[in-house]
């Protein structure tokens, strides 16, 4: 097919709302990482950007063997597993991204951190190079204007761990543009996820309800109404939740839970969204929850054993 005239409005369209081939990420963590496995899964060439090699090279470990599990459950093939690493590669520099077509920051819940991710990496994509966000709570439309490209820019707020989770909030900021948010949907839907759709307000819609209900669970910890045990034991068995309270904050990080709340608190101005005292000496402590061995349980040991 012949492609239109220099100048012609009509071909700067059809760049626009061509589908998506090439995924970059920036960031080998481990939402950074759950992106690449089903991105990569669904078909896509994935190139993964972080400052570390080790943190890639530990990325696609951690990809294998969820992979293998996959394949072990009989929802895969081998040959799935084989083509889905087979289209990973490791991008050294920004530079690395430049023929990516939508490039997702999944760094660390940090706006200064995203900020600055998102000035170095612009002048390396391509004019029609959609931006893209996982952050779970910092405004949209902010981080949007640090771009050169706000009307390119979404947030796409993949859920915890991505190959098991089937939701993705999607999040236009004020400058979205139509065609931005149609090419992204169409690449969250071939991954085979549900959407939901929230407006640009702190914390979205997911994080805007669980935080706050972990931050309380936080609160009746400190309060001495009862212990770490107690609390998810009530909570699994009594509100009939998959796994408890403060197990959960252990898991998503409590410093991610902490800078959620902070994010609640300072952008909604309600003291019901203060973080509770004990949230921040724990992270003070650096008791991040699993991915430092210890937070409200300690993982050190051959089971978790809670440290209050």
């Amino acid at each position: 097919m012949m492609g239109g005239a220099l100048g012609d409005p009509s071909s700067d369209q059809e760049r626009r709302v061509e589908p998506i081939r090439k995924v970059g990420i920036v960031g080998a963590g481990q939402m950074g990482s759950g992106i690449a496995h089903v991105v990569a899964l669904s078909g896509y060439d994935v190139a993964i950007n972080d400052l570390a090699k080790d943190r890639y090279d530990a990325a696609v470990e951690a990809i294998a063997k969820n992979l293998a599990r996959q394949v072990s459950k009989g929802k895969i093939s081998e040959d799935d597993k084989a083509a889905a690493l087979e289209r990973i590669s490791f991008a050294e520099s920004y530079e690395g991204l430049s023929e990516a077509d939508l490039v997702i920051e999944a760094a660390t819940e940090d706006e200064a951190v995203k900020r600055k991710i998102f000035v170095s990496v612009c002048p390396f994509l391509k004019p029609d190079t959609i931006l893209a966000t996982n952050t779970s709570s910092i405004s949209i439309t902010r981080l949007a204007a640090t771009t050169d490209r706000p009307e390119r820019f979404i947030g796409m707020h993949f859920m915890n761990p991505v190959p098991v989770m089937e939701l993705v909030e999607m999040i236009r900021g004020i400058a979205t543009d139509d065609a931005t948010f149609a090419r992204a949907k169409d690449l969250v839907g071939s991954l085979g996820k549900t959407i939901a759709v929230s407006e640009d307000f702190p914390a979205f819609m997911v994080n805007r309800i669980l935080l706050p209900m972990i931050n309380e669970a936080v609160y009746t910890l400190y309060e001495g109404v009862g212990s770490v045990d107690a609390i998810d034991t009530a909570m699994r068995l009594g509100a009939n939740h998959p796994m408890g309270p403060l197990q959960l904050a252990d898991f998503i990080g409590l410093d991610t839970c902490l800078s959620i709340m902070q994010v609640l608190y300072e952008g909604l101005a309600d003291s019901k969204y203060r973080p509770c005292p004990l949230l921040v000496k724990y992270v003070e402590a650096g008791w991040l929850g699993r991915k430092s061995s210890r937070g409200f349980y300690d993982y050190r040991g051959d089971e978790p054993m809670p440290t209050r």
